[in-house]
């Protein structure tokens, strides 16, 4: 355990609100799931009905799970081409992580001086910043953590090479489109399996080295170290639990579903219906855009300081698979008629929102990789104590956070698809906006720890933070 001195400040209301999380995240993901196919579809009034356990418990659903988490490890295990180290640790080692390799052997360190606060703690897809692309031998680091052999598949190519089985089992007869009515089952084994995953990984952490742990998780209370999780990165030999959940299971089954939604509406109607469409459409970019920049999680909060338990262990497994497609679920079951200029409309903002969140993360990356790039050369910055610079004029300069800004416009494209007669279908909007408002504020007294009095400068040449001219 942690000495007491270097404990952090408990979050999420300490040990009580860890604890009211524990069952209200699974309640309103089953919430979710019962709603949507029900027919008034209310978000803030009461399920239809509660679920017998013998309607959400199966042996196959359970089986389904593991063979998914199965499959992804194994893809998790082939060859690629490059892996990424990741920061420093309590311990001055570094983890290394398989990329996908889409940019050749080539070796490209960030300028020194081309780190700055507001990048360092973004959204789940934001950019990496110190990593090092290199060929690395599978040798234990200074922590007595594995690190990642220069072998494993990168993310994107997983989710191709997952397309392509899922291709030929739909050609062999494999009921895809039977899917949906498992959701419930599914969810629930999903759960299960989170919890019982984030009690091994709270054990593992009880003989952890004392560097090997988050700042965060190492209260010494039971239920909110179990909740935030007491390991920052866990690992068994060359496997990283939090790294391959953050990225591979969640948001690849995220895909499956929508598309396994958009078979059985195929089956029920004749064809998809335009808004299924492009639900599907947008939310496979933003997944793809993900995948193909994996290494950008590498930088984030979740990788870089919350340790690995139930909070993210749920997220990742269940949470994001079986909330993040309720806009697919609820236009199964509500079909909503639109027309070519609407859609037209709403692609033009998902294009919008996408363009600032790509162009801002584009331009930071660029940024510190090399601050002489003519792409950023003539962007303004502010002078660190720590040596680092803070940029106040570019995207980095409209607001503090321009990729939520992104990540917000895009969800309302997602939303709207599904008309205006529910509010159901913008639960993600509503949830995530609230999502990144408190990791925002979590952002700032990070950085404002770390830069002083440089960053209350930053403040007040970028006094906005997510929305220009209104917060």
């Amino acid at each position: 355990m942690a000495p007491q001195g270097s404990r952090a400040e408990l979050e999420f209301g300490g040990p009580l609100g860890a604890a009211a999380l524990l069952l209200l995240l699974p309640a309103t993901m089953f919430h979710l799931l019962l709603v949507a196919r029900s027919g008034p579809a209310r978000l803030l009034g009461p399920p239809p009905y509660l679920p017998e356990l013998e309607e959400l418990w199966s042996p196959w659903a359970l089986l389904l799970c593991l063979t998914w988490l199965g499959l992804q490890a194994a893809l998790y295990l082939l060859p690629a081409r490059k892996v990424a180290e990741g920061q420093e640790l309590k311990d001055k080692s570094r983890l290394s992580y398989p990329i996908n390799g889409r940019r050749g052997f080539h070796w490209l360190p960030p300028h020194p001086s081309s780190l700055h606060s507001q990048h360092c703690c973004h959204s789940m897809y934001g950019e990496v910043a110190g990593v090092a692309l290199r060929k690395l031998k599978c040798l234990p680091n200074g922590s007595g953590q594995g690190l990642r052999p220069p072998w494993a598949l990168g993310c994107f190519q997983a989710l191709v090479l997952t397309a392509l089985l899922v291709g030929l089992g739909v050609l062999a007869g494999l009921p895809l489109s039977a899917l949906p009515e498992m959701l419930l089952p599914l969810a629930f084994a999903a759960t299960l399996i989170a919890f019982i995953f984030s009690l091994l990984l709270y054990l593992k952490a009880l003989v952890a080295p004392a560097s090997a742990l988050a700042p965060g998780g190492n209260s010494g209370n039971p239920i909110y170290d179990f909740f935030l999780g007491r390991e920052l990165n866990p690992r068994i030999c060359s496997f990283d639990f939090k790294y391959f959940c953050e990225l591979r299971p969640g948001l690849i089954g995220w895909v499956l579903i929508n598309l396994a939604l958009l078979m059985q509406e195929a089956e029920l109607r004749g064809s998809p219906s335009l808004a299924m469409w492009l639900v599907n459409g947008f939310q496979l970019l933003y997944v793809g855009d993900a995948l193909w920049h994996e290494e950008a999680v590498l930088t984030t909060m979740d990788i870089i300081h919350d340790g690995f338990g139930f909070m993210l262990a749920f997220g990742d497994l269940a949470w994001v698979p079986f909330t993040y497609s309720l806009q697919a679920q609820f236009l199964l079951y509500h079909p909503e008629p639109l027309g070519l200029p609407l859609a037209s409309v709403i692609c033009l903002i998902n294009a919008v929102g996408y363009y600032i969140f790509r162009g801002a993360n584009s331009q930071k990356n660029a940024f510190r990789k090399n601050p002489s790039d003519p792409r950023v050369a003539d962007l303004e910055t502010i002078s660190t104590a720590t040596g680092r610079r803070l940029l106040v004029s570019g995207w980095w300069g409209m607001v503090r956070h321009p990729n939520y800004l992104g990540d917000l416009i895009m969800a309302l494209a997602w939303s709207l698809p599904c008309g205006v007669s529910h509010l159901l279908p913008y639960f993600y909007l509503l949830y995530f906006t609230a999502l990144l408002v408190h990791r925002e504020a979590r952002d700032e007294q990070q950085c404002l720890r770390k830069y002083g009095l440089a960053w209350h400068a930053y403040c007040r040449r970028v006094p906005y933070r997510i929305v220009p001219y209104i917060y």
